[in-house]
């Protein structure tokens, strides 16, 4: 009997403390993960929500830049933190991905809690300022009358710009020069320096240099045209089916307590319904999502097995 009361207050007191913990979360700052190098589109997400974010969980949000890898490397540091909550990985669309092409240290499924898909965008076809084509058939010519050598920058083997450039020439018979960057930042100061000279990228990253005449838009990866670029053609006009979007959303560490997961579920929901965050999100080309934790989970499970089978085809594998 004494030992059965024992054992049972023992329990007791594991539950007290830890509810008492969940109680008090956060009590502390919260680390978000970004995978990649500063300057890029997730960059921008993390930094468009992380105000609002922290405001509403009562902490302070401080951004930490893990790139390499296409995201991998960053992926793989968060997926062995504590599964306490103060530590949130913010993924694009190579999280899906990255499992099929690198020999990664967590697991696809097993490593993470999905908290929320945050937003997506279409992908723009874009080139430097004095590169000589202005449309998507003009690019194709040039491609085609020197194989192999336009140089195409992308931000990480199996980025969704990766796979749209290895679509476009499937679909096309052209051959590019594929230049793989750590991520968005280095990539569009070549991009703009003309190292490089043609991209496949998120709308809202590559159309703010776009704006500022610093690259030029070919066409919007898209079925329709863009609000945020009606003067750009959809790129299936030329290219019927081409179509691609990315997408950002927040991961932790499996094992994160259930009640800790709704809560960051149901802050970054106010977060992205915050008009100041919003309209911030918006008017750079993003529409606003916000899953549940549940449909997260789902559509990362979609995302891997379409990408997987594009990857397998391509014989797409990093060492």
């Amino acid at each position: 009997m004494i030992t059965y009361l024992v054992r049972n207050c023992g329990w007791l007191i594991l539950c007290l403390v830890a509810t008492g913990a969940l109680a008090q979360y956060p009590s502390k700052p919260i680390r978000l993960v970004v995978p990649f190098p500063p300057g890029g589109s997730s960059d921008l997400v993390a930094r468009s929500i992380s105000p609002k974010l922290g405001e509403l969980l009562g902490q302070p949000i401080i951004i930490d830049y893990k790139g390499g890898a296409a995201g991998s490397v960053g992926t793989a540091e968060a997926a062995k933190a504590a599964p306490d909550g103060y530590t949130v990985l913010i993924v694009w669309d190579t999280h899906a991905v990255n499992h099929h092409v690198y020999k990664v240290q967590y697991d696809f499924q097993k490593s993470f809690e999905p908290v929320t898909l945050l937003v997506q965008a279409p992908v723009m076809f874009v080139a430097n300022a004095a590169f000589p084509a202005n449309t998507v058939k003009e690019v194709i010519d040039i491609a085609r009358a020197k194989p192999g050598q336009v140089p195409l920058c992308i931000a990480g083997y199996g980025s969704s710009g990766h796979l749209a450039a290895l679509r476009f020439m499937d679909a096309t018979g052209v051959q590019f020069n594929i230049v793989n960057y750590k991520g968005g930042g280095p990539l569009i100061n070549d991009l703009i320096g003309g190292h490089v000279q043609v991209n496949f990228g998120s709308l809202p990253f590559v159309g703010e240099y776009v704006r500022g005449g610093k690259i030029k838009g070919i066409a919007v990866l898209a079925s329709e045209r863009s609000l945020a670029f009606p003067d750009l053609p959809p790129i299936t006009e030329t290219v019927p089916g081409l179509e691609a979007k990315t997408f950002f959303g927040l991961l932790v560490p499996a094992g994160t307590p259930k009640d800790i997961v709704t809560r960051l579920n149901r802050e970054a929901g106010r977060t992205l319904a915050d008009p100041q965050t919003k309209e911030r999100l918006v008017s750079r080309g993003f529409t606003v999502v916000a899953s549940s934790p549940e449909a997260f989970a789902e559509f990362l499970r979609q995302e891997s097995e379409v990408s997987g089978r594009l990857v397998r085809a391509h014989h797409i594998v990093v060492e």
